[in-house]
């Protein structure tokens, strides 16, 4: 029998001058790698300018959402012509994906090849992907998740500076999703107790600091426990995994180009009550709702409180609560919807879901998200 496995990576730095960190590094040639908005902002020029001094370093600042495989290719070989020892990912997580996948991409062309240092600072409180070992990649228009170990940044680097200019519907969007990591993580089959220490704090910081920093972003301390959030609910997931929802939204987000947490905002309700069919996930909604102060009466009354509260901090923040409202055209959805469902049924994420999904199950939960109808109610 294999033992279980739980990774603590990467050395994280947080509530530190980001610079001195990456001077500690020693490197001599740093490839930059970053989005054409972060690569004129003041806070990187600075950084930059001050490691000038130290090092010689070079801007791939390419970097848009979504992330294809040709994006992918170009960094590579920006990667190969310059031959750095070191690589800095400045951004979110389409930024940190991207430097995963071409790192990964030298490590399976090149095995031998001396292994390159790598530093991620993340720009969003989102994706987590600063201390995961998950890479979403569009490939022939579909997203697909690269899992594997050697993903995992050498140093992450928790600057809440480099948050405050992210505007509101992007704090909500992604906010929610570090949300949906924690509450997947949590219900997740590889769920252990190390993993739902993680989840739980995320959860908690979450519901407390969210609507604080969607409303102002220049609040300090909600936007460096929404950092920290992100990153607990990151080390909770590269652990335990994820699930439907995730599988879902990489296909939606795939089909429709609709900003991935936000995908995972509109999904979160509905997967939660068709997981929540299951004992083990019914009993830790309603540990859930003891935690955030929810008073629930039993498990089923935990369930719905649960529910309730996720919709409406949804709601709270602004996010529309279908993909009609987002004026996606019916007739385009309901033709992308059975290649939608094969796609999540694909996706590695849905092998850890606590309910194991049937094709029509996904149909009725994207046809929800279509509708913004309960399952019950969908025709």
């Amino acid at each position: 029998m294999a033992a279980n496995v739980f990774q603590v990576r990467p050395v994280l730095y947080y509530g530190v001058a980001t610079a001195e960190v990456i001077e500690q590094c020693g490197a001599k040639k740093a490839l930059v790698i970053t989005d054409p908005f972060m690569k004129d902002s003041d806070l990187l020029t600075s950084i930059l300018q001050r490691l000038s001094a130290k090092m010689d370093y070079r801007l791939f600042a390419d970097i848009r959402p979504d992330p294809d495989v040709s994006l992918v290719a170009r960094g590579t070989e920006a990667l190969l012509a310059y031959s750095p020892d070191l690589v800095i990912a400045v951004g979110g997580g389409s930024t940190i994906d991207t430097a995963k996948s071409i790192l990964y991409c030298v490590k399976q062309a090149l095995p031998d090849r001396e292994a390159i240092k790598f530093i991620a600072i993340p720009t969003t409180s989102g994706t987590g992907s600063e201390v995961t070992n998950f890479s979403i990649v569009t490939v022939d228009g579909k997203k697909l998740a690269i899992v594997d170990d050697q993903l995992v940044p050498d140093i992450a680097i928790l600057d809440a500076a480099f948050t405050e200019s992210v505007p509101p519907v992007v704090t909500a969007d992604t906010g929610i999703d570090v949300l949906t990591h924690a509450l997947e993580a949590y219900f997740s089959t590889q769920a252990s107790n190390y993993t739902d220490a993680l989840a739980e704090k995320a959860i908690e910081l979450v519901f407390t600091y969210l609507p604080r920093t969607v409303k102002n972003g220049k609040d300090k301390e909600a936007r460096e426990q929404m950092h920290d959030a992100s990153c607990l609910a990151g080390m909770a997931f590269t652990n335990a995994s994820l699930g439907i929802n995730h599988s879902l939204a990489h296909a939606l987000g795939g089909s429709f180009h609709i900003p991935h947490g936000r995908a995972n905002a509109l999904l979160l309700p509905g997967v939660i009550g068709y997981n929540a069919a299951s004992p083990v996930v019914a009993r830790r909604c309603f540990r859930l709702a003891g935690l955030l102060g929810l008073s629930p009466a039993d498990q089923a009354d935990g369930v719905r409180r649960l529910l309730a509260a996720v919709r409406i901090l949804i709601g709270s923040i602004g996010i529309p609560g279908s993909l009609a409202q987002m004026n996606i055209e019916r007739e385009a959805f309901f033709r992308e919807l059975p290649a939608m469902c094969q796609a999540a049924l694909d996706d590695k994420c849905t092998a850890t879901n606590p309910v194991v999904p049937s094709s029509q199950e996904l149909a009725i939960l994207l046809t929800q998200v279509y509708t913004g109808l309960a399952p019950d109610e969908v025709a």
